[in-house]
């Protein structure tokens, strides 16, 4: 593989103004100006994707951005031609950059005739010549053991450990986390660890999927300033009727820390009339305006941490350093001051 003197950032419709955000940070950590390849990525009548690149790419280091959300056919498609471009134009390695892996929560069969999604669209990016993806908090790890190519997936705790020190400086020993299911207590232990809080879980049984019919509080979350801890915030029901069990079970307030803010249909009404005081999310997926405009709803930066990763791949370093606060605190410096 030819040297580089730079990576090279190209991206879809998905998530244009997280991939310029991706550049900036770059830029000022590579101390010269690191921009979008110019390309164009268009649609013919029928719908069909297009793709032209207008840059040389012939032996390049080239990373993708493109979460594959809403809509997530069209974002994966733009993907997999995009990655066709790059590879016919002679570009020495395409590594796809997914903030958000759309597809995820079809990791394994739940009842009989069902597909595994996640492994279709696995072997689709493959075939298309992606040799390398970097994502963030996968909906289930066992998802990077379905690519026969590396996997490097970011988590967003040490990001929310970082914002809840800095919100919640004067409060910390009130602090409790909550898993809202018992599937994602690992992801929560992780945080409550950071953080040096309890754990608590909500555990609930669904009829059927997106209706849950029952919720129970596992651990004492009296008094306590409970911090709801998931990947994926969809339509927003579960969460907020876990804020009102909590809230029921004796907690004092309710926030929430999710790394993907799908928000679908009724979501961000529902994050508005709930009783959680706030819901924290990355900007891993394109927010609305309406997600913007709502007073409960924040949203905190992924790109410094996506370009460190990046600059990390294409300089052979340590990816898995930046799930270190030592590592993670400089490249957020002057976003949060815990101290």
């Amino acid at each position: 593989m030819a040297q580089t003197t730079e990576p090279k950032l190209i991206s879809g419709n998905a998530n244009m103004p997280l991939a310029k955000a991706i550049a900036r940070r770059m830029s000022l950590h590579r101390g010269v100006n690191v921009g979008l390849v110019n390309a164009r990525v268009e649609r013919f009548n029928d719908s069909e994707v297009f793709v032209e690149v207008f840059e040389n790419v012939r032996g390049e280091d080239m990373f993708i951005i493109q979460p594959t959300s809403n809509p997530a056919n069209d974002n994966l498609m733009e993907l997999l031609v995009m990655a066709d471009a790059l590879r016919r134009s002679s570009a020495a390695r395409v590594t796809a950059v997914l903030p958000y892996f759309g597809y995820a929560r079809q990791d394994r069969r739940t009842k009989a005739r069902t597909p595994i999604t996640a492994k279709l669209v696995a072997n689709m990016m493959v075939g298309t010549g992606i040799e390398r993806i970097l994502t963030m908090d996968l909906h289930a790890a066992q998802i990077q053991g379905f690519f026969d190519i590396p996997v490097d997936n970011l988590y967003a705790s040490p990001v929310f450990a970082l914002d809840i020190k800095n919100e919640f400086k004067d409060r910390m020993d009130e602090l409790m986390v909550i898993s809202p299911d018992v599937g994602g207590v690992a992801r929560a232990r992780e945080l409550a660890k950071r953080i040096n809080s309890p754990l608590a879980i909500v555990d609930k049984r669904r009829e059927k999927a997106g209706e849950v019919s029952e919720m129970t509080v596992i651990g004492d979350v009296t008094d306590k300033v409970c911090l709801i801890v998931d990947d994926i915030c969809d339509t927003a029901g579960t969460l907020c009727k876990a804020a009102e069990v909590l809230l029921e079970a004796g907690a004092k307030e309710v926030h929430s820390y999710i790394s993907h803010g799908v928000m679908s249909g009724p979501a961000v009404q529902r994050i508005k009339d709930s009783v959680m005081k706030s819901l924290v999310i990355t900007d891993s997926i394109q927010p609305t305006d309406a997600v913007k405009q709502a007073e409960n709803i924040r949203i905190v930066p992924t790109a410094p941490i996506f370009a460190q990763a990046i600059l990390n791949i294409w300089n052979g370093t340590s990816v898995s350093s930046l799930f270190d606060a030592e590592s993670l605190e400089p490249i957020y410096d002057g976003m949060y001051n815990p101290s």
